[in-house]
């Protein structure tokens, strides 16, 4: 008999396909009572594959009192209760590694998109402006410093794309480490933005990092300042990053993620000098693929009693 687990929302369509071909799987988000579901499995039911922006509480934990690991589609697990998980001697899992290439890549197409003004330009010409009047100029990146929010695999990722740009990498994070090489380790955020042009965001998210890009950090990245966000929208105090792009404050930005995606800022709608994303950092096919391949194995690996390939807790 096949293993019982609890889908909790929508996943890359071949990671849903092979899912319920080697599990009984329930589809939690396609519930009319989602309570009643949980309710009807809560006996039989000993898995968890879940998508990184839904994850699981411990109300859903608690609902499922069989569940030994929750399988996270994506390397971030801030909406897994790690501490109930732990507690309840639940494994988690996560996908990391396979999805760093394809999150620097956006980092650095967000970073040129605001400074050479890359989606502005074509909405100039697509508005048949070009014959009858000039194009504002943009900045290089080459010689320019990027101050990175978290040296982890996609930050390091990012400081080597940008490195050929020619750009000078500075970084922040809760330690210095040996990965960052002649890179200068700013042990104070605020003085990391002071001395950098581009301030890309790296780190994870949840409670520890909520907000750290304060109002005082975006003040001091100054007027001609890009914030980058691939990270998690709530590492940024967005309504100080709107009040702080409104008055002129920071110069541009170029966000992927948001604090209550995928609701987005209207404001933001109008400004020129933002370049705004759904979350698409690690949306392409191969990347998905691959996520959703290590959702699976982990699965598959502890039903078959065999160590977790990726376990967070």
């Amino acid at each position: 008999m096949k293993p019982e687990i609890v889908v909790t929302g929508p996943m890359y369509p071949a990671t849903l396909q092979a899912l319920d071909d080697t599990f009984t799987t329930h589809h939690l988000w396609k519930a009319e009572d989602p309570a009643a579901l949980l309710a009807s499995v809560r006996d039989r039911v000993r898995a968890i594959a879940t998508p990184g922006g839904r994850g699981a509480d411990a109300a859903l934990m608690d609902a499922l009192p069989k569940l030994e690991i929750i399988s996270c589609f994506a390397v971030g697990v801030d909406a897994v209760d790690l501490g109930a998980a732990k507690a309840r001697g639940i494994a988690v899992t996560n996908t990391p590694d396979v999805l760093t290439d394809d999150v620097a890549d956006i980092a650095l197409a967000l970073t040129l998109a605001v400074e050479r003004q890359i989606c502005q330009g074509d909405r100039f010409v697509r508005a048949g402006k070009w014959p009858t009047s000039g194009f504002p100029y943009g900045r290089k990146l080459g010689g320019r410093t990027m101050g990175i929010v978290g040296l982890g695999r996609i930050g390091l990722a990012v400081a080597q794309r940008a490195a050929a740009f020619g750009m000078k990498i500075v970084y922040h994070g809760p330690r210095e480490k040996a990965e960052g090489g002649t890179c200068r380790f700013y042990p104070d955020l605020v003085a990391m933005a002071r001395d950098s042009d581009v301030l890309a965001v790296t780190c994870p998210g949840g409670a520890a990092t909520r907000h750290l890009i304060s109002a005082a950090v975006l003040e001091a990245l100054g007027p001609e300042g890009v914030v980058v966000n691939v990270s998690r929208g709530s590492v940024i105090d967005e309504a100080a990053l709107v009040a702080a792009l409104q008055a002129g404050k920071v110069g541009g930005a170029g966000l992927d993620v948001f604090q209550n995606e995928p609701r987005v800022p209207e404001v933001l709608f109008g400004m020129d000098n933002v370049v705004l994303l759904p979350h698409i950092g690690s949306q392409t096919h191969d990347t998905r693929a691959a996520m959703g391949q290590l959702v699976v194995d982990n699965l598959k690996a502890h039903f078959a009693g065999q160590p977790l390939l990726t376990r967070v807790v």
